[in-house]
Formats: structure tokens, C-alpha cells, sequence
């Protein structure tokens, strides 16, 4: 699923597109992606875009009229640009959900997945766009000192606790890898049991991980809209995320792995767990209900 680095490449990319834009046409070719009926989304048709911003790891679209586009992505969904007089003509692809025109290209949404979690919804007015924002603080921005009150306001696993839309904004499993390889701390630590010197160093290295994965991604696409397959959750520059028995870049060591239901975590043992290895057969009993049953759970947000 894209994450707070990913959804600001898409971002930044349509402000520079769409911003001072008026919505030409908008067609829903999986009416299930479309989650809400009132506003209709006709009511988008001819209104100008005023704003793009970032809504936990939903894209929020505004409009004139107070009306929002809101769009999550969820696990397989992503965003395609064409520019003028390309795109799908006639029947598209069945991975193709939705599209919006404008003078300057078109955008579509897109999720190569059978289980159509992808979705966007119209609303009109701050309150109504604010129902759609889970309510984490955003790590970028909070202080140390309300970054440790979240941290610390339920003793959960780390790994939980980060993915935990309700607590933090953004972030989800694969940098969530990142963020616990670079603060040297186990994904299975628990909340609590920080001393302030680990909250502090998870706190740096929540922020430096975000801040320069954000960067890195805008000056590797140099401000072009990502094409198919470039939105990942899987990156060659990644620490531990997806580089199971792959050395890890610190210690050499194989990065290792965990697995509960549908999800995975990577770490490296002697890097995070003092040379332990966190055995997968024990996370059941171990975990309860702090750990996510599904991808989608942990994702949801």
C-alpha cells in the first residue's frame, strides 16, 4: 500500500498537474469504487481544483463549492497520469476504476487486484473531509513531547503501535520496517517498555526515515508522474523491508522475518533483537490481539 512517502510523490505531482484545473469529464467504469451518492459525483463537472493534500494515506482533490474528491488507494490501488489526447479510449483495461480529464491530462485510478478495495468518495465541507482522516498525528510535524505521549498512551508492540493509523499518520508496513531497523529497536518491543533515550532515538529516526524516503522518491521521478509499478513497497535502497536473508547493510547479518496471517515484518536480529530471533510460531500466543489478522487491517488506514 503506498505510504506517507508515496502519496506525497502523487501529491506534489498533481498540484503541479491539476491545481487551477477545471474538471472537464469523470467517469466511474467499477461503480464499486464509488462509495457515496450524495454529493453525486456529477456535481465535480466543471468545478475547478483548488487543492491536493494528504489525508493519512488517502489523496483528498478539492474543488470549488467546498467539494472534495477523496481517494484511498488502500493495498493494490494507484494513480495514473496521461497526458492530453492519451489515456484509455473506448473500453478500458479492467484495472481501470475511474478517470478524471482536465485540459492538462487525465488522471485514473487504477488497482490490479480481484478484491476491489480501492475507493473514492465525494464530500462536501471540512467536517465532512475530516470524517474520512483517521486521526494520527502527523510524524513529520508533532514535537518530541507529543510523539512520546502517543507512543506511550497504550502498551502495544512497536510495530502496531507505528502502523496504527488512529496514532500515527501514514505510516504503514513497509516503512515501519525502515523506521525500527534505523532506531535499532525489535518490532516486537513493547511501547512501554522504552527508556526516553530509545522514544527519542524512534522519534529522529521516525522522521528522518519519512523525510528523506519522500525526497529521495520526488528527486528520483524528477517531478514526473510515477508510471505503472513505480509506487512499491518493495525498493532496492530499502534496509530490511522485503530483504529477507539479504544482508543487512549495517551489520551484514541476515535480515529475518516474521509472518502472521497475511503479514510480514523484516528486521535484523543482531541490529534490533540484541542476536535473537523472533520465532513465527510463537507470534500467535505471543501477540494476541495486538498484531493485525490481515493485511487490510493493518493497512486500512
Amino acid at each position: 500500500m503506498p505510504e506517507l512517502p508515496d502519496v506525497m510523490v502523487y501529491v506534489r505531482a498533481l498540484r503541479q498537474r491539476a491545481v487551477e484545473q477545471s474538471l472537464t469529464e469523470l467517469r466511474v467504469w467499477n461503480p464499486f469504487v464509488l462509495r457515496t451518492v450524495d454529493p453525486p459525483v456529477s456535481a465535480l463537472k466543471g468545478q475547478t481544483v483548488l487543492d491536493v493534500r494528504r489525508l493519512g494515506k488517502r489523496i483528498a482533490v478539492g474543488f470549488e463549492d467546498d467539494l472534495w474528491l477523496v481517494i484511498h488507494l488502500m493495498i493494490a490501488g494507484r494513480l495514473r497520469w496521461f497526458e492530453p489526447g492519451k489515456g484509455p479510449k473506448g473500453k478500458p483495461p479492467k484495472i481501470f476504476h475511474a478517470s478524471l480529464q482536465f485540459e492538462t491530462g487525465m488522471l485514473v485510478l487504477t488497482e490490479a487486484s480481484s478484491h476491489k478495495r480501492a475507493s473514492i468518495h465525494v464530500v462536501r465541507g471540512e467536517d465532512a473531509l475530516a470524517a474520512h482522516d483517521p486521526g494520527g498525528i502527523e510524524p513529520l510535524e508533532c514535537s518530541l513531547e507529543s510523539f512520546r505521549q502517543q507512543i506511550l498512551s497504550e502498551n502495544r508492540t512497536l510495530k502496531r503501535a507505528l502502523t496504527n493509523p488512529r496514532a500515527f499518520s501514514g505510516i504503514g508496513n513497509a516503512y515501519s520496517d525502515e523506521i525500527l531497523h534505523a532506531a535499532r529497536l525489535s518490532p516486537l518491543r513493547l511501547t512501554r517498555s522504552l527508556a526516553a533515550e530509545e522514544v527519542e532515538r524512534l522519534w529522529s529516526q521516525t522522521r528522518r526515515t519519512l523525510s528523506d524516503w519522500s525526497e529521495k522518491l520526488w528527486t528520483e521521478f524528477g517531478g514526473r508522474f510515477p508510471g505503472p509499478g513505480e509506487i512499491t513497497a518493495f525498493r532496492p535502497d530499502f534496509a530490511a523491508h522485503g530483504k529477507f536473508g539479504m544482508p543487512c547493510p549495517v551489520c551484514g547479518s541476515p535480515i529475518q522475518r516474521i509472518r502472521y496471517a497475511e503479514n510480514e515484518t523484516n528486521y535484523c536480529a543482531n541490529c534490533q533483537n540484541e542476536g535473537r530471533l523472533l520465532a513465527d510460531r510463537a507470534l500467535s500466543r505471543l501477540l494476541k490481539s495486538d498484531w493485525p489478522k490481515t493485511l487490510e487491517e493493518m493497512e486500512g488506514g
